[in-house]
């Protein structure tokens, strides 16, 4: 007995499946292109909420001793969770005496001309 097949149930044909790889492909390659920029930005967040506690510590220390600081800039290591990073500070005076402007900029230790977080704070004078 000899059982002929149409063609529909035959399969698939050579083009048909090199079609169907190379869609799989480009799927796969957008697929990896948004894991590796997913991974990028999630380094970029660390180290910005990194800055930010740095630059938190510093003001909440500010705040805690009573700390009336001086004039002018002050530049530190503030490094947190094994990240390099420069804290400068700058002191500046207000247009009330008894109230200065304290503004904590947290630098990149890599690349130090690129700015992670900067915070502003205004500090009474505790006398």
């Amino acid at each position: 007995m000899h059982m002929t097949l149409s063609r529909s149930a035959r399969g698939f044909t050579l083009l048909e499946v090199l079609v169907a790889l190379a869609i799989v492909g480009i799927a796969l390659s957008a697929c990896l292109s948004a894991v590796g920029n997913l991974t990028r930005n999630n380094g970029a967040l660390r180290a910005a909420t990194m800055a930010t506690w740095s630059a938190e510590n510093r003001l909440a220390n500010i705040r805690i001793d009573g700390e009336w600081p001086p004039l002018g800039k002050n530049s530190f290591d503030c490094a947190q969770d094994g990240l390099a990073m420069r804290c400068e500070e700058e002191v500046l005076a207000s247009a009330n005496p008894n109230f200065r402007r304290v503004e904590v900029s947290v630098f990149d230790g890599a690349d130090p001309g690129r700015r992670l977080v900067k915070l502003i704070q205004v500090v009474p004078n505790a006398l």
